[in-house]
C-alpha cells in the first residue's frame, strides 16, 4: 500500500471509476462529492448505487461528504468535475501545496482557456499537474474491463507516478508531454461525437458516420495545432482512440444527445432523458468561439454549434456540409 492518500474531487461515474480504479492499486483514496446524502449512501454500501451500480469499493476507497475531511493528509487531488464547474474546485484548494490532476473535459466557456491554463490563472505556484484522458467509459472501468488512457504531466515524474497509480493489469497508462493535445482531444470529441449521434439518427448511414470521425479528426487536429498541441498526438488514445469510442458507442453522453435530436427532442429534453451532464454541448460553444479567435475554420464543429446553440434543424445542417466545395484531401 502505497503511503500517498489521494482525494478525488467528483462523485460522478467517472470520478467515482477512477477513485475505485486507483483503489484497486493499494492506493489510499478518498472520494468527495457535492451531494452529501449521496455520499452518505456510498458509506454505508461501498458503492455508488446511483452512477455506478454494481462496482464495489476496495478496502482503501473511502467516500467522505465533508470536505475537510476529506482533504486531510491529501498529497493529490484529482479533479473530476464537469468543466463549469472545474475553477471554482480549484479555488477551494488554494493554498493548500498539492499535486494536481484532473479528467475534466472542455474549455472554460467564458474565457476559452483549457483546464491546465485555468490551473495557472487559480493555482500558481502549482507546478506539478497533469490531465487524464482516453477512450474510456465509467462502466467498464467500474467492470475491471481492459482499458487503455493517457496521462499528460507538466513533469514526467509526475506523469509516471500518476501511471503507476492507475494501471493495473486490465488498466493501461501512458504517458505524454503534450498536455494541450490530449486536453484538446478531449474537449473536442464531445462536439463531435454529437455530430456522430445527429448523422446515424438521421439514417444516414456507416459511410456518412466514418466520413464525420474522419473529417471530424482532422478537425480537431487542425483546431489543436492553432492551440499549440503537436499533431502526433490526436493519432493516439485521447485523439483518435477517444474520438472514434465516443463517437459509435450507445455509452456515449454526448453520441445519445446527438440521437435524441434527430428523433426530435430538444437539447433540455435529451439532458432530461440522459441524466448527466453532456459536455458537448457547452463545449461546441467554446470550441467554435475559440476557433473564430484562432481563425481557424471547423465546418463540421460549426454545424454541430449551429444545431446545439442556435437551433438549427440538424438535416439543414447536413445540407450546409454536404454543400461545402472539396479540394485536396489534405
Amino acid at each position: 500500500m502505497t503511503d500517498n492518500k489521494i482525494s478525488v474531487l467528483g462523485s460522478g461515474s467517472w470520478g467515482t471509476a477512477l477513485a475505485i480504479q486507483m483503489a484497486r492499486s493499494g492506493t489510499n483514496v478518498t472520494l468527495w462529492g457535492r451531494d452529501k446524502a449521496l455520499l452518505g449512501q456510498m458509506q454505508q454500501k461501498s458503492e455508488n448505487e446511483r452512477y455506478l451500480p454494481g462496482a464495489k469499493f476496495p478496502d482503501t476507497l473511502r467516500a467522505e461528504p465533508d470536505w475537510d475531511e476529506a482533504m486531510k493528509n491529501a498529497s493529490t487531488v484529482m479533479v473530476s468535475v464537469p468543466s463549469h464547474s472545474f475553477r471554482g474546485i480549484l479555488e477551494r484548494l488554494n493554498g493548500r501545496n498539492l499535486s494536481v490532476c484532473w479528467a475534466t473535459k472542455g474549455l472554460e466557456l467564458s474565457t476559452g482557456l483549457l483546464p491546465h491554463q485555468v490551473v495557472a490563472e487559480v493555482l500558481p505556484t502549482c507546478s506539478r499537474y497533469a490531465v487524464l484522458s482516453g477512450p474510456t467509459f465509467a462502466t467498464e472501468v467500474g467492470q475491471d474491463l481492459p482499458t487503455a488512457i493517457t496521462v499528460a504531466a507538466s513533469v514526467p515524474d509526475f506523469a509516471n507516478q500518476l501511471a503507476g497509480y492507475l494501471s493495473s493489469s486490465s488498466f493501461l497508462a501512458y504517458t505524454s508531454e503534450d498536455i494541450v493535445g490530449v486536453e484538446v482531444g478531449g474537449a473536442v470529441k464531445n462536439v463531435l461525437a454529437i455530430g456522430a449521434g445527429l448523422s446515424d439518427g438521421l439514417g444516414f448511414g456507416a459511410n456518412a458516420r466514418i466520413a464525420l470521425i474522419n473529417r471530424g479528426l482532422r478537425e480537431m487536429q487542425k483546431f489543436g495545432v492553432a492551440m499549440g498541441a503537436k499533431a502526433e498526438t490526436f493519432m493516439g488514445l485521447a485523439g483518435m482512440g477517444d474520438l472514434v469510442l465516443t463517437c459509435t458507442d450507445n455509452q456515449s453522453r454526448n453520441r445519445r444527445m446527438g440521437l435524441a435530436l434527430a428523433a426530435g427532442k430538444t437539447v433540455a429534453q435529451a439532458e432530461e432523458e440522459i441524466k448527466q451532464v453532456v459536455e458537448g454541448v457547452q463545449a461546441s460553444r467554446a470550441v467554435f468561439e475559440q476557433a473564430q479567435r484562432l481563425g481557424v475554420e471547423l465546418p463540421i464543429i460549426e454545424q454541430v454549434y449551429r444545431v446545439l446553440i442556435e437551433g438549427l434543424d440538424p438535416r439543414e445542417a447536413v445540407k450546409a456540409l454536404l454543400a461545402r466545395n472539396t479540394g485536396a484531401e489534405m
